[in-house]
């Protein structure tokens, strides 16, 4: 058989069509191995799609993505998120051949050269774009967050030592009911009974004067509540569940004794959990601590103990990598304001139509919940938002109502076509 462009590019996809991170390549699985091709002259400009039978192949133009595709919807999923459109068009012209290497990221040995290369630079991006001190380590974890709920206690204290809960939020109090296994915990404050909607005066907790740390959560994603400032232990360590607003703001790093975040809601997919934690808070855990839960473990196999989540910590360090072409974290704070400050004021000029419960002064930039005045509307509202390709408006099952999640990666347009139609569902049902 003639050798055509055409059979290059199936015989090696790792050209300047996967590169070019704008122009997708889609291949549909081939029923036969033998395939006819012609010898057109490729149009550089123009990306394609191969479809394959068992004797033809069809090759056809296919215009460039652009931002936002038209075959993609505006995903306000609380998590998994949406991640950035630039990002997935890179990883998907790397993913079959990772920059020469000749393997895919999810084929290589998370020892070998190459592997080490992505880690260690997603962890240098990582401590550029939180300032994180030195005399803190960065581990790339598995389980979630929920997971930290019990490596924490066990990590830190005794099974006999006094530990404080500010809790905000379900996951909030998910963690201190962990914590009750390997500690004792003991809830300085809750928003329980005024059903979650805002945050302590910090000059009111009584915390415990031998308490080993203080926890929060600062961020809770189904409630919809963000500590905008932190507070100050009386006695041991600030330890913080950032899973729902990582990344999105500068934090001061040293405040904390350990910050801990699932991936899956701002920097990258499921399956990769962040703790940064102090050096010296290291290596006293209990003898019941399983090693996979041990901090120490993993801080001396710099992440590597037994084989990570290879491929989403690839994707958290593209992430990275785009937040600080963006400018870091100062600006994408900037542009989560803006955001927030777009859909929270369509809802409270609605006149009651839409509400959200949460007290202003911590208000969620990342999960925004509200309800209809109408709460039989709530089912249409939601079917109706996704003919438009508005998708995972739905509130979280224990609250109902709505939960717009507009985290790093949701466009403004998204919540700007989001506004929109709020309005136009409004004159409608009004």
């Amino acid at each position: 058989m003639a050798t055509s462009p055409h059979s290059l590019l199936l015989q090696n996809p790792n050209t300047q069509f996967l590169k070019n991170p704008k122009i997708p390549f889609t291949t549909i699985p081939m029923t036969s191995t033998r395939l006819t091709t012609t010898t057109t002259t490729l149009n550089p400009n123009k990306a394609i799609s191969v479809k394959c039978s068992a004797t033809t192949t069809h090759i056809q133009d296919r215009p460039p993505a652009q931002p936002q595709s038209q075959d993609r919807v505006f995903n306000f999923a609380a998590g998994p998120a949406n991640l950035p459109e630039n990002v997935l068009l890179k990883a998907q012209s790397e993913l079959y051949n990772w920059r020469g290497s000749g393997m895919s990221v999810m084929e290589m040995s998370h020892r070998g050269k190459e592997f080490l290369s992505i880690i260690q630079k997603a962890e240098a991006d990582l401590r550029t774009l939180l300032n994180i001190p030195p005399e803190y380590s960065v581990l790339f974890l598995q389980g979630g967050a929920t997971t930290q709920f019990a490596a924490i206690p066990l990590n830190l204290c005794k099974p006999d030592d006094k530990v404080d809960y500010v809790v905000t939020g379900s996951w909030g109090d998910k963690a201190f009911k962990e914590a009750q296994k390997y500690s004792q915990p003991k809830v300085i404050w809750s928003g329980k009974s005024e059903k979650y909607t805002k945050i302590p005066a910090f000059e009111e907790l009584e915390q415990s004067p031998d308490a080993k740390y203080l926890h929060i959560c600062t961020n809770e994603t189904i409630h919809g509540v963000e500590f905008k400032t932190y507070p100050t232990p009386k006695n041991g360590l600030l330890i913080a569940d950032m899973s729902s607003n990582f990344c999105s703001k500068p934090v001061d790093v040293s405040k904390f004794g350990i910050i801990y975040a699932g991936a899956q809601k701002n920097v990258g997919p499921s399956g990769v959990t962040v703790v940064i934690i102090r050096k010296d808070l290291i290596g006293n855990a209990q003898e019941i601590t399983p090693v996979m839960l041990d901090f120490k473990i993993h801080d001396e196999n710099k992440s590597l103990y037994n084989t990570p989540p290879c491929y989403g910590i690839y994707m958290c360090g593209l992430v990275f990598e785009d937040l600080l072409e963006q400018g870091g974290l100062g600006e994408i704070e900037k542009k989560n304001k803006r955001k927030a400050d777009l859909l929270y004021n369509a809802i409270d000029e609605s006149k009651g139509f839409y509400r959200c419960p949460v007290e202003k002064s911590v208000r969620s930039l990342m999960n925004v919940p509200f309800t209809l005045e109408k709460s039989e509307l709530e089912a249409e509202f939601v079917k109706e938002a996704a003919k438009e390709k508005m998708v995972q408006l739905k509130g979280h099952r224990s609250v109902g109502g709505m939960r717009a999640s507009i985290y790093n990666a949701m466009p403004l347009a998204g919540v700007e076509k989001l506004v929109d139609f709020m309005k136009d569902f409004q004159a409608k049902h009004a």
